[in-house]
């Protein structure tokens, strides 16, 4: 009786980790075909890592341009992990879209693709959804997955201050459109620019 009552919990806690966000452990299609609704957006920003310095690893572009995230510092950066099979990824991106074209420049919105495949999954990925306002930066090995943690799941949002340090991270999907995230994000841009 006791094993089949810790199966049911083991059970609920897996389900309810599919639920809010893709286990990069995973690959193409780990999450089914991608498909997530707005009613899935449960993360929340956690400021546990509070003060945690921007990880020290190099992310490219499609064109082979290349980007040291711990020299992004000057202005705060929105940093997200995502990749084209994560269905809450998915959700996620045109609202990051739509954030990154309001704060135009005031805060770095930084989006880095965890699939393996590179510019193969993530160039028509941009074309289908038409991400203008995102950089199309990409981690085929999964350092940044390793710096997290290793088994990071997705999506997997920090935002650091203008000096790289980090003020909350959001474990899974969250409103990127809401007046909370709004609010979140103004936040920590008033923290930067009161340094």
């Amino acid at each position: 009786m006791l094993n089949s009552r810790v199966s049911l919990i083991l059970v609920a806690l897996l389900a309810a980790a599919a639920v809010a966000g893709c286990d990069t452990q995973g690959g193409p299609g780990a999450q089914g075909d991608g498909e997530t609704s707005e009613e899935t957006l449960v993360g929340q920003p956690d400021p546990t890592f509070v003060g945690e310095e921007i990880p020290a690893v190099t992310v490219t572009d499609p064109k082979g341009a290349k980007l040291k995230l711990a020299e992004a510092v000057g202005t705060p950066v929105l940093l997200n992990l995502w990749a084209t099979w994560c269905g809450p990824c998915i959700v996620e991106m045109p609202q990051l879209n739509d954030l990154a074209a309001e704060l135009d420049g005031q805060v770095q919105v930084i989006t880095v693709s965890e699939d393996l495949g590179g510019a193969e999954a993530v160039v028509p990925f941009f074309q289908q959804h038409k991400l203008p306002n995102l950089p199309q930066w990409m981690d085929t090995e999964n350092q940044l997955a390793k710096a997290f943690g290793g088994g990071a799941v997705l999506p997997l949002t920090v935002m650091y201050d203008a000096q790289g340090r980090e003020l909350w991270r959001v474990i899974g999907t969250y409103d990127w459109s809401s007046a909370e995230a709004r609010e979140k994000v103004l936040d920590g841009m008033a923290a930067a620019s009161a340094e």
